[in-house]
């Protein structure tokens, strides 16, 4: 089984933890590792979940199908990334989403209750990871506001250009790579594809940005 370790090492659940501890951690977190081919679900909606989940290899996007099989999907996850923390709570119910590999993918799962109750030795590197998932959730609850700032704007233009700047803010750099297609990024920001992809075209045209595949560069 490929090592994942130097991968979880690099996550923010696991930061300022070593390579050893990680490793002596895994059994302690009741870790298991799971693997899934393209296309394939790692959660379903409607499941229960009782366990925190680490990307270590691939991509993932979490989305949902209306009953006429109209998708939207609410986010990507990339590696290093955690998610299924929203159905930690006893009371929290059901999965509302689904997650499906958009690659080859594997995927840690960690029991949560295991996660949140520190071991009878009570191992200061335990009580990190506590203290790095409370962390993690504060920045993935940025992520969902920021969200929402895409999707309250009013027009397809002010969308693009407020998702787009951004993701130039966060890598630094005029030139960006998006984690998404042409149909994935209008299924993202819940816009018609045809309509995002003529405003591209003007925005384009108008000397705002240059586009190739999921490659940007701001102007």
């Amino acid at each position: 089984m490929k090592d994942f370790v130097p991968v979880l090492k690099k996550t923010k659940l696991f930061s300022g933890v070593g390579d050893e501890e990680i490793s002596i951690m895994l059994s302690c977190l009741g870790a298991s590792l799971f693997t899934y081919k393209k296309g394939e679900f790692v959660l379903r909606q409607g499941e229960h979940l009782s366990n925190i989940l680490v990307l270590v290899e691939g991509s993932l996007h979490i989305q949902r199908d209306d009953y006429w099989g109209n998708r939207s999907i609410l986010g990507h996850i990339g590696i290093g990334e955690i998610f299924g923390e929203a159905y930690a709570a006893p009371d929290s119910g059901t999965l509302l989403n689904d997650v499906i590999a958009v690659e080859d993918s594997a995927v840690y799962f960690f029991d949560v209750k295991r996660v949140i109750s520190t071991c009878s030795s009570a191992c200061r590197f335990h009580t990190m990871v506590v203290q790095n998932l409370f962390f993690a959730i504060s920045e993935k609850n940025r992520t969902l506001v920021q969200k929402l700032d895409y999707l309250s704007r009013r027009t397809t233009r002010e969308k693009l250009i407020s998702y787009l700047s951004e993701e130039a803010k966060k890598q630094n750099s005029p030139r960006i790579t998006i984690p998404f297609n042409r149909q994935q990024l209008a299924d993202y920001l819940s816009v018609d594809r045809s309509a995002m992809s003529n405003e591209l075209g003007k925005m384009r045209d108008e000397g705002l940005l240059e586009f190739e595949k999921n490659r940007f560069r701001l102007f």
